[in-house]
């Protein structure tokens, strides 16, 4: 096919995918890069509760205890250990109301320091924009078409900017001694150029979070026996079960549905019973797991707040995937059931959850934080040259989208795009069948 008969079609398709998305790239942009920076971000939330004394410290029942006296009619739902030495134990409860959930900080000595309503935690916020938007399961498929579009973005983006007059300058490097609209394309094209990779590593890897795509391919990997133990990611926001992705509860907390949990869990008077949270945290100091290290009761929510098992579980919810392991044990006698690391998940599990820790920034610490603000940067560029160029040549009582071909495309070759796109993201297949751009005018 002729690049002249298919080059006005892919670049109407680009400009009205990019009006759609430009508002949403921008958001997320920002609230994504902003999400890089959780564990420096919770550990200033937290730093009133480090560095405390250590002399005369309690057991963790006592803290337990302190944690429940405080909030009368709440529930145990998970107990973290303290960083290091000095720093406060932090108590998960599930408060009466069945839906609310808050972090309690203990002292060393059993002293109640403070609390924090775990849905209005900075990052929890920053995450439910980033991830739903504040809008619950609808605002997750919005997102999940917004990827879509992005995608479209970046492929027709790269057709477009393939240099067919040009050598290096407006390709490579921008041409910054042009002015207006020249200066605007190139900073849109070349910056659009050396981000791509970054860009479609980024929306590929949050894909098998999203509610449509990753609750195909999760339902996929069940019909062809592709699973080996829980799925340890959400979809759309909501964890998936062992029989397939839960169905998104609209209004709750994005890692809890909290009518089961609070079904689930025993009452306050027999959180110690059993093994015991003294010989639970005991046995997971002498583990050394990777920082954060959880403890749940039997019953208790699992890492996605999918049901836990009826058994004491610690676990290392580690940002870097190597780090993670999981150990149940017994209610009553104590003794190790299980014992799950990282390295013994399926390998699609194992390689979700690399692209997991790349898409937040964890995998390789302080350079992977850098390499995501420099994409978040990018996009941010890319969304404002791409709206300054059509204001620009925006007339003032149109539009101002790109005419449409002359000479229609071959449909072989539009067929063959739409066909591909169509396997690989059906939720915007769905949308361009019900809005097809090639025919607005």
């Amino acid at each position: 096919m002729k690049a002249g008969r298919l080059y006005p079609t892919i670049w109407r398709w680009h400009f009205y995918a990019g009006l759609f998305v430009i508002p949403f790239v921008l958001l997320l942009a920002v609230t994504g890069g902003f999400y890089l920076f959780k564990p420096q971000v919770e550990r200033w939330e937290e730093r009133a509760y480090r560095d405390l004394p250590v002399a005369e410290n309690v057991l963790p029942q006592q803290q337990l205890n302190t944690a429940l006296a405080a909030f009368p009619g709440a529930r145990f739902d998970s107990y973290r250990l303290p960083r290091q030495a000095g720093d406060a134990a932090m108590i998960h409860l599930a408060m009466p109301d069945g839906r609310s959930m808050r972090d309690v900080f203990i002292s060393p000595q059993g002293e109640l320091l403070g609390s924090m309503d775990s849905q209005s935690r900075i990052m929890e916020v920053d995450k439910r924009i980033h991830g739903q938007l504040l809008m619950g399961a609808r605002g997750s498929w919005l997102v999940e078409l917004v990827a879509c579009w992005a995608i479209f973005l970046i492929l027709s983006g790269l057709y477009l900017w393939w240099p067919r007059d040009r050598m290096f300058a407006g390709v490579i490097w921008p041409r910054l001694k042009g002015r207006g609209r020249v200066l605007w394309r190139d900073l849109h094209a070349v910056t659009g150029f050396w981000i791509s990779g970054l860009v479609l590593a980024l929306l590929i890897t949050g894909l098998p979070w999203t509610s449509i795509w990753g609750g195909a391919f999760s339902s996929i990997r069940t019909e062809l026996g592709l699973v080996k133990g829980a799925q340890e990611w959400t979809l759309g926001g909501e964890a998936a079960t062992d029989e397939g992705p839960r169905p998104p509860v609209v209004g709750l907390h994005p890692r809890h549905d909290h009518a089961a949990m609070m079904a689930m869990m025993p009452p306050p008077n027999a959180a110690g019973a059993g093994a015991g949270i003294d010989n639970m945290v005991a046995r997971a100091r002498e583990e050394a797991l990777a920082f954060p290290v959880i403890i749940t009761p039997p019953g208790g929510p699992g890492r996605f707040g999918a049901p836990g098992p009826m058994a004491w579980t610690i676990r290392s919810d580690a940002a870097v995937p190597p780090q993670r392991t999981s150990i149940t044990y017994d209610a009553a006698t104590g003794q190790e059931i299980s014992r799950d690391k990282f390295a013994d998940s399926h390998i699609i599990d194992r390689a979700v959850g690399y692209g997991i820790a790349w898409h937040e920034g964890q995998l390789f610490g302080w350079i992977s934080q850098a390499v995501g603000v420099i994409t978040a940067t990018g996009l941010i560029l890319m969304a404002v040259s791409g709206f300054v160029m059509w204001r620009r040549r925006k007339p003032a009582d149109a539009l101002g989208a790109p005419s449409p071909s002359a000479l229609p495309a071959r449909m072989g070759g539009v067929a063959a795009i739409l066909l591909f796109l169509a396997a690989l993201l059906p939720l915007l297949m769905l949308w361009t069948a019900l809005h097809p751009p090639a025919v607005v005018s």
